[in-house]
């Protein structure tokens, strides 16, 4: 070994201990935020919890450090349809053509059956998860998968979801969606409805992108009872998925639904009291030349804007 090496060796051991003390404090940081996501979170999650948290970090950092201790996130597994079309029903037509995205809340609704194992049988739940925010609005459980499942899901969204008139609802072709009492409850709330194709779980991709990760973060385990698994099932979707679970948007980057209700009702009240102010609020704009313009900014909105350090557009973080 040439003498050279051995003194670099000997001068780098200070940057080499600062660096690993630095580690130490970053893996702190990744387990708390582990543990706070239901030990669910892993590299692309708590990557994007420390960018929130305006800890600038690389991702694959990230990953060497969780990977030398051992942290991983949870791990989906293979899916099981529910899915059971009546022939003799005719199914609505496809009102949303795979366009996942609505422009404001309570326009554009899917909805899917889901069911979880336990000692006393099968627990069936049906959700229905809005475009905008990607927020669960409404949701039902019972023992069974009839029609009355869907239509309690449904009355629990236009009860809280702020459904506007003509809101379409989205589902696949299961004899819960196309019965009569389901038809007959969408028109009754002045809702329209839609489904996708038998056989494409594509045509209602985002319903089943929301099971993927339930499953995946409440686990697949096999439940005690019913009233286990169901209390646990309001908890993840009351004070964790609705509220903190960061998740993909298309407008609005890597954020969690709530917020983005928020910022959502904040923007109308805006239109709805002085509508070049919203104008100024959408180009991003510090102020405006009218006089007396009181533009919102990023800091006046519950979600503050940031830029991607990955493709560097601008979204809300």
């Amino acid at each position: 070994m040439a003498r050279s090496s051995v003194y670099a060796w000997q001068a780098a051991a200070k940057s080499r201990a600062a660096r690993q003390a630095a580690d130490e404090s970053l893996a702190h940081e990744i387990t708390v935020i582990h543990v706070a996501s239901r030990h669910t979170y892993g590299v692309p999650g708590i990557h994007a919890e420390l960018r929130r948290l305006g800890q600038a970090v690389n991702r694959k950092r990230v990953a060497r450090v969780m990977r030398e201790r051992g942290i991983q996130g949870a791990h989906r597994r293979r899916r099981r349809s529910l899915t059971r079309p009546d022939k003799k029903a005719k199914p609505a037509p496809d009102l949303v053509g795979r366009d996942f995205h609505a422009e404001r809340p309570g326009t554009k609704l899917v909805g899917d059956i889901t069911f979880l194992p336990t000692a006393e049988g099968w627990l069936y739940l049906a959700c229905w998860l809005d475009l905008a925010t990607r927020e669960v609005v409404g949701y039902a459980m019972a023992d069974h998968h009839r029609a009355s499942l869907a239509v309690d899901a449904l009355k629990m969204a236009h009860g809280r979801g702020d459904l506007q008139p003509g809101c379409i609802t989205h589902s696949d072709r299961g004899s819960e969606y196309t019965s009569a009492e389901f038809r007959s409850e969408v028109s009754e709330l002045g809702l329209r409805q839609g489904c996708g194709r038998t056989g494409s779980c594509f045509d209602n991709a985002a319903a089943e992108s929301f099971w993927a990760l339930l499953k995946e973060e409440i686990g697949t385990r096999t439940w005690p009872d019913r009233a286990t698994a169901r209390a646990e099932v309001c908890a993840f979707i009351e004070t964790f998925y609705n509220r903190r679970r960061l998740r993909k948007h298309k407008v609005f980057g890597t954020v969690s639904p709530s917020p983005v209700r928020i910022w959502y009702a904040r923007q109308m009240y805006i239109l709805a009291s002085d509508p070049l102010r919203l104008f100024c609020s959408r180009m991003r704009r510090p102020g405006c030349v009218r006089a007396g313009c009181k533009s919102t900014t990023s800091a006046n909105l519950p979600i503050s804007i940031s830029r991607d350090g990955r493709n560097g557009r601008r979204g809300y973080t």
